[in-house]
């Protein structure tokens, strides 16, 4: 098991759920957990459209059939990102109001939680990683040295790749509560 790859994938998730939240600009990322009941099958929203941001304030989406727009439109509205579409017949354009400094502060509560369960995650590695360890000593494959070494080792990329995402979870609560 590489352990070092487990918890770089790890982090990788937590970056990317970060960038599912919203800050005060458009930002196409934010509707990629975005699907459509698209002819009876959950069609993620990047498979049936272009997604632009044609200046700060604004996500454009350019479905490639135009019989999916009531659809796209339908699904964006009963999302939980509290966006509303308008639709001109051939995109469909998002406005991304100013955040509110209440609203700010909940995405960063969303934030770090987000990156709460990426610190489980890396936990639940580094476990898996001392049990494997501890099992090949009680098996005599390791000596209590090398095994003491290697679980040193585990902690220490453990704490790395923590201090990594809290690096993360930092610079995106800043650019949340960037006005």
């Amino acid at each position: 098991m590489d352990i070092e790859a487990s918890m770089r994938k790890s982090v990788e998730s937590t970056q990317r759920t970060f960038n599912t939240i919203r800050t005060g600009r458009a930002n196409p990322s934010l509707l990629d957990k975005l699907s459509v009941d698209y002819y009876g099958a959950e069609t993620p929203l990047r498979s049936l459209a272009t997604l632009s941001t044609p200046d700060s304030q604004t996500i454009q989406i350019q479905p490639f059939d135009r019989g999916s727009m009531a659809l796209i439109e339908k699904a964006i509205a009963m999302s939980d990102l509290g966006l509303t579409p308008n639709n001109d017949g051939k995109v469909i354009r998002i406005n991304i109001p100013p955040l509110t400094e209440d609203r700010r502060k909940e995405f960063c509560k969303l934030a770090s939680r987000y990156a709460e369960e990426g610190k489980v995650s890396l936990r639940n590695i580094r476990r898996d990683a001392i049990d494997q360890v501890k099992k090949q000593e009680k098996e005599g494959e390791l000596s209590e040295d090398q095994s003491r070494d290697a679980q040193e080792a585990v902690q220490k990329l453990t704490d790395r790749f923590i201090a990594e995402l809290e690096k993360h979870l930092a610079e995106k609560e800043v650019d949340i509560l960037k006005v």
